[in-house]
């Protein structure tokens, strides 16, 4: 698995650098946002480590400019920015994932596991009208592909594997979020709300239903 880092702190890159590469991963690094946004549309890795704040392109500018072509690759903001307003712009932008620094390596580690686990189930899932392939990031409603992020894909996912189960707020954030500390369960909302926009589904059709103050469940 090929791992980009766009990272301008020389010593943080190395760091992540030498740590991945001790794990078998192929790393390639940028050290700023142009370069890094020239990087991932050539080299296509299969996950990007991606700074927010960088010289030439922000981080934030990398990610849309990224996400107008490239709607699969994982990609995890590392950032000192860590208010709740700042987190939703990084996930309406496309990212997947959220790390404040200073960050432990290990659990840097384990979301990077996580991301590409995702990436490769062999499964075929189906709610009413909507069939979704996992291993090829692929699902459609009524016939029609619709393009979600990486993120609203795995939401998605995990919602259909738990048909017919009240899945809580804490448990998508613990499970597809791979996130066990107290977090704003809010931003579950954001990516609900876009998956029902892309996938043009009615609340009423119960396809998804939102449990008011608990959670969500899919209904076969």
């Amino acid at each position: 698995m090929k791992i980009l880092i766009v990272e301008d702190e020389i010593g943080i890159a190395n760091f992540l650098q030498q740590g991945l590469e001790e794990e078998g991963y192929t790393i390639l690094v940028a050290n700023d946002g142009k370069t890094g946004l020239e990087m991932a549309l050539s080299q296509k890795p299969n996950l990007i480590l991606l700074d927010w704040i960088l010289p030439k392109m922000t981080g934030l500018e990398v990610c849309k400019s990224l996400r107008k072509t490239d709607t699969t690759t994982p990609i995890i903001f590392l950032t000192a920015k860590d208010t709740i307003q700042e987190t939703i712009e990084g996930l309406k932008a496309g990212a997947n994932d959220y790390i404040k620094k200073p960050f432990s390596f290990d659990e840097l580690l384990e979301r990077i596991k996580i991301h590409f686990r995702n990436q490769t189930q062999p499964e075929i899932l189906k709610l009413g009208s909507i069939e979704i392939y996992p291993a090829k990031h692929l699902v459609s409603n009524k016939g029609i592909e619709v393009s979600l992020t990486q993120r609203e894909f795995e939401l998605l996912c995990y919602l259909v594997r738990n048909k017919g189960k009240v899945c809580t707020r804490t448990q998508i954030i613990q499970d597809v979020w791979d996130i066990h500390f107290d977090y704003d369960t809010g931003v579950i909302d954001v990516f609900m709300n876009a998956i029902r926009k892309k996938m043009n589904l009615n609340k009423d059709e119960d396809l998804i239903k939102t449990i008011r103050g608990v959670g969500y469940i899919a209904n076969n």
